[in-house]
């Protein structure tokens, strides 16, 4: 009798982050096969008596091929187990679950998506910064910066003439590169950025700057995600970009702490 596969989202990093149901499929699975990012804090959960690998497939390392792990998880649960493939963030962004799902089917096994919190949320509650905005940012992007070519430069012009957030997953260490490409595509070089490495994590670190100064920026730990758009502004009411933007986005009660209606 054949298990099934359940491909689960572990989120950004904090443990907390995880959804209720995650953790009780992680306490009670007969296997778990993660990706290298899932934190040690989450793994921690996993019970002695389960099958724990790492399938991880880190730029740079991969150890292991996107066809063995789909073999693996159709042999385990053509075996009768019950398989959690466990996955940084959702599993339906950037996850390649869509290649797994695909697997499944052929296999006929039974399977079950899990949502997750993706990285782009997690790193930006833990910024500060609200990825939309009704007076700043109607329109959020998600894209990933190592699939990223000189075609995507007309896609970004696209975001440059609008009110869009663009948080680019895997922006890899050329920011030099990003910042150039943003320009073509028409953003201001005022545009406030964000770094965030390792997110919503006690290794959490954040570094602010502009699309003009994103090549000056320092190499921080991976993960990493870069969030671009007048919206980060507000992670800081103490930045420049914020003292800028702020008179003409918020109304006045909010900037002089007066409580009288606007005219």
């Amino acid at each position: 009798m054949n298990g099934k596969v359940y491909l689960v989202g572990a989120g950004p990093g904090d443990p907390e982050l995880l959804t209720v149901k995650a953790l009780r499929l992680l306490r009670t699975a007969d296997v778990v096969l993660h990706d290298d990012l899932v934190t040690p804090e989450i793994l921690k959960l996993i019970p002695a008596t389960a099958e724990v690998r790492n399938v991880g497939k880190r730029s740079g390392s991969k150890t292991i091929r996107q066809e063995e792990i789909n073999f693996l998880m159709v042999t385990l649960a053509t075996s009768g187990r019950q398989v959690v493939r466990l996955k940084s963030g959702d599993p339906l962004i950037f996850g390649r679950a869509g290649e797994e799902i695909e697997a499944l089917r052929r296999s006929n096994i039974e399977y079950e998506v899990v949502p997750g919190v993706t990285s782009a949320l997690g790193a930006a509650a833990a910024a500060g910064i609200p990825l939309t905005h009704r007076r700043a940012s109607s329109t959020l992007v998600l894209t990933a910066g190592h699939r990223a070519s000189e075609d995507s430069v007309e896609d970004w012009s696209g975001l440059a003439r609008t009110e869009s957030t663009l948080v680019i997953y895997m922006p890899g260490s050329d920011f030099s590169e990003i910042s150039s490409r943003l320009t073509t595509a028409g953003f201001r070089q005022e545009t406030p950025c964000a770094i965030i490495s390792r997110a919503t994590t006690p290794e959490q670190q954040i570094h602010h700057t502009t699309v003009s100064d994103l090549g000056r920026a320092p190499r921080l730990a991976s993960p990493t995600l870069l969030v671009v758009g007048e919206v980060v502004g507000f992670s800081n009411r103490d930045s420049a970009q914020y003292a800028a933007i702020a008179p003409q986005l918020l109304p006045a009660q909010l900037l002089t702490g007066s409580e009288e209606p606007l005219a």
